[in-house]
C-alpha cells in the first residue's frame, strides 16, 4: 500500500512543527548541496510527516540563498509525496487583507539569481507548469480554512520576486496591473523543483501586509508583520491538522493531474547521450525514469 507522506515547508514565522508523535530532527545529505536545516520527521494522526523551515531555524538564509535544490532533493529523498508550502507574503488585493490566507493556483517566476533545474548540460528534461499546484492539495485547504473560519480566497497569482528588498510602489501597481493577488519571494523555483521531483505540491499564502501600493496602510516592513508573523503561523498549525485528517493514514490515491508520472514524458536526451555524473546527482529526483 502507498501512503501519503506529507511535506511541509515552513515560511517566515513557521520554523517548527508542534504536535508530531514520534519527532526527530534527521539531517538528509543531498547531491545538490546544503538544504537549509535538518528535517523535522514524525507522525500526525497517523500520516507521516516531514517539516522543512525553508530559511532554517533562527530565520538563517535569505530569499536567494535558499539552496531550493537541495531543500526538494531532500524531501524527496525522505519519502515525500506532497509538499504544502506555507509562505507570508503580501497582499495585492483589497479583498485579502493582513491575516487572511490565499490558496494560489498560479505562479509569476521574477527571480534571477536562482539554480531553477535539476537537470541540465547533459541530461536535459522539460516539464510542463501550465497547472502548477495540486488541487487536490488545495481543496484540502480551502476546507480546512472554512472548517476553521480562517479568512481566505481560493485562487490567484502569487508573483515572485528576487528580494531580499521590498517592492518598489511602482513595481507594486505594476503587479497589480497584472492581476496578481499575493507577491512574495521565495515559492520559485521550489515549486517548478517539485515538479520535476514528481512531488505534489501547493501554497497556502498567509498574508502579513499590502505591500506598498495601498495609500491607506503603512510600507511594509519587518516591524509592520512581525505580530501577524506569529498569528498567521498559529492558523497555519491548525490548518495543518485539519488536512492531516483530510488525508488519512490509509492508501495513497494516484494524483487526478499525473504530476507524479511528469518525467515519462519530460527528458529528450537519449541514454547513451546523458552524462554519467549528472545522472548520479539526479539519482533521488529522476531514478524512477532514469533507471529503467
Amino acid at each position: 500500500m502507498v501512503k501519503t507522506v506529507l511535506g511541509v515547508i515552513g515560511g517566515s514565522g513557521v520554523y517548527d512543527l508542534p504536535g508530531l508523535e514520534n519527532a526527530r530532527w534527521e539531517k538528509v545529505e543531498s547531491s545538490f548541496g546544503e538544504p537549509s536545516d535538518a528535517l523535522r520527521m514524525g507522525t500526525l494522526g497517523g500520516v507521516d510527516m516531514v517539516f522543512l523551515p525553508r530559511h532554517g531555524r533562527g530565520h538563517r538564509q535569505t530569499p536567494s540563498s535558499i539552496n531550493y535544490r537541495a531543500n526538494i532533493d531532500a524531501l524527496k529523498r525522505a519519502g515525500v509525496t506532497d509538499i504544502l508550502s506555507v509562505s507570508a507574503v503580501g497582499s495585492l488585493r483589497e479583498d485579502l487583507p493582513p491575516g487572511s490566507f490565499a490558496i494560489v493556483d498560479q505562479f509569476i517566476d521574477r527571480t534571477f539569481a536562482r539554480e531553477k533545474s535539476f537537470f541540465g548540460p547533459g541530461c536535459v528534461a522539460h516539464v510542463s507548469m501550465a497547472d502548477p499546484v495540486c488541487p487536490r492539495l488545495g481543496d484540502y485547504a480551502e476546507k480546512a480554512c472554512k472548517e476553521l473560519g480562517i479568512a481566505h480566497k481560493r485562487g490567484g497569482t502569487y508573483i515572485v520576486m528576487e528580494g531580499p528588498q521590498f517592492s518598489s510602489r511602482a513595481e507594486s501597481h505594476l503587479y497589480r496591473s497584472w492581476g496578481c493577488s499575493v507577491i512574495g519571494m521565495t515559492n520559485m523555483p521550489e515549486a517548478k523543483l517539485a515538479r520535476e521531483a514528481e512531488i505534489n505540491y501547493a501554497t497556502v499564502a498567509m498574508v502579513t501586509d499590502y505591500d506598498c501600493w495601498h495609500d491607506d496602510e503603512p510600507d511594509v516592513s519587518v516591524t509592520h508583520v512581525v505580530e501577524v508573523l506569529r498569528q498567521n503561523a498559529e492558523k497555519a498549525q491548525d490548518m495543518l491538522k485539519h488536512i492531516v485528517g483530510q488525508i488519512g493514514p490509509g492508501e495513497r490515491e494516484p494524483c487526478p493531474m499525473g504530476f507524479d508520472k511528469v518525467l515519462d514524458f519530460a527528458i529528450i536526451t537519449p541514454p547513451e547521450a546523458r552524462d554519467a555524473a549528472l545522472m548520479k546527482k539526479l539519482e533521488a529526483v529522476a531514478g524512477r525514469v532514469l533507471n529503467r
